[in-house]
């Protein structure tokens, strides 16, 4: 049946991931809800092993042995109830990944352009003189020089910039409604970044796919992304637009997260890092995940944790801290606001949970 007009294009509700170790369950993720719409860009941050990974690998079946539940709908199909073969479909003609390491991700043994052709052959009725030249114009068309005869060198005989190049044309290959950027430019350095996300900007704008944008960056959030999810020990901490999360953000790990940024070109200029390290998926804090690290942590953090709540700021702006909440915002006086809060905690409102 075909998804109502109105109905995201993908609805991600409630998802669980959870891996079993010898030492016990790893719950990588724990209750993540997002919609992204048609056209429209998502981008998830967080620290590495804040599961933004392994949220959009379990709903495309990636994950060998995890224990996934809840609901991941795409076009109103839920994916978590597909089979394999129902899956195999989805993937590169619905939902395309660009990995963060096309090394890996390509094969070393063949040849890119026919790397591209078994793709769309694998989809399509597609005969190989024409997948071929297909493959060639999408190889042009992602900025490949001499597109006809790299399509027939190896993977090793590419530049990282490049073959991230390559791996965005395979991904393109049959016009996919959603691409998933997994961070796409973490080994890259600055000037091919900002190529690279020329490039995943004039996919969006060209082709109306959804963009969903995996990444430690908020740098690279600020260039693509139209709404941001925070995620921290498995779960989302804060939803908003890119501008709201920049500017007014409410929970303090985010605000830690836009401090780190640098700022100005002074030597001078220092950081501000987060303190401590985050927790172990085996055995995570009780109350808010985030407390050990905060400076603005109340009694009520240690026990119970936060739900979800509207905040000030932006449409749809989400938070899940115990702060009161109109206390957004970054920089010193913001600081001292959160810091004079805590120091005097009040009967908390749950400005309407959400979920």
């Amino acid at each position: 049946m075909a998804a109502a007009v109105d109905e995201p294009l993908l609805d991600v509700e409630d998802l669980r991931v959870s891996f079993d170790t010898i030492d016990g369950p790893v719950q990588a993720v724990r209750g993540v809800t997002f919609q992204v719409g048609r056209g429209r860009s998502l981008g998830i941050v967080g620290e590495s092993g804040s599961g933004k990974s392994v949220s959009t690998q379990a709903i495309l079946g990636l994950l060998s042995g995890a224990h996934v539940s809840g609901a991941a709908r795409f076009e109103g199909r839920d994916l978590l109830q597909m089979k394999d073969s129902e899956l195999r479909k989805v993937r590169g003609a619905g939902i395309a990944v660009v990995f963060q390491d096309p090394l890996t991700s390509l094969h070393p043994l063949h040849r890119v352009g026919w790397q591209i052709v078994e793709v769309i052959r694998a989809h399509t009725d597609m005969n190989k003189k024409a997948a071929r030249a297909r493959a060639v114009e999408l190889l042009d068309w992602v900025g490949i020089p001499s597109p006809r005869e790299r399509a027939d060198h190896y993977p090793y005989q590419f530049s990282g910039g490049m073959r991230q190049r390559v791996m965005i044309a395979m991904a393109l290959a049959l016009n996919p409604r959603i691409l998933i950027a997994d961070e796409p430019t973490t080994a890259l350095d600055v000037t091919v970044q900002a190529q690279i996300l020329a490039l995943i900007k004039r996919i969006q704008r060209e082709f109306d796919t959804a963009l969903v944008m995996i990444t430690h960056d908020l740098g690279v959030i600020t260039e693509v992304t139209e709404d941001v999810m925070v995620m921290y020990a498995g779960q989302p901490v804060e939803y908003a637009s890119n501008r709201t999360l920049h500017y007014e953000p409410h929970h303090p790990y985010t605000a830690g997260l836009i401090e780190c940024l640098p700022r100005g070109t002074s030597a001078t200029v220092s950081l501000k890092p987060i303190p401590g390290t985050p927790p172990s998926l085996l055995n995570v804090p009780a109350g808010c995940a985030f407390h050990p690290r905060c400076s603005f942590a109340m009694d009520l953090c240690r026990t119970q944790a936060p739900p979800l709540r509207k905040v000030a700021g932006g449409a749809g702006h989400q938070s899940a801290c115990w702060l009161p909440t109109d206390l957004v915002g970054v920089g010193q006086e913001a600081s001292d606001r959160r810091a004079a809060a805590a120091r005097t905690p009040m009967p908390v409102d749950d400005g309407g949970a959400e979920r």
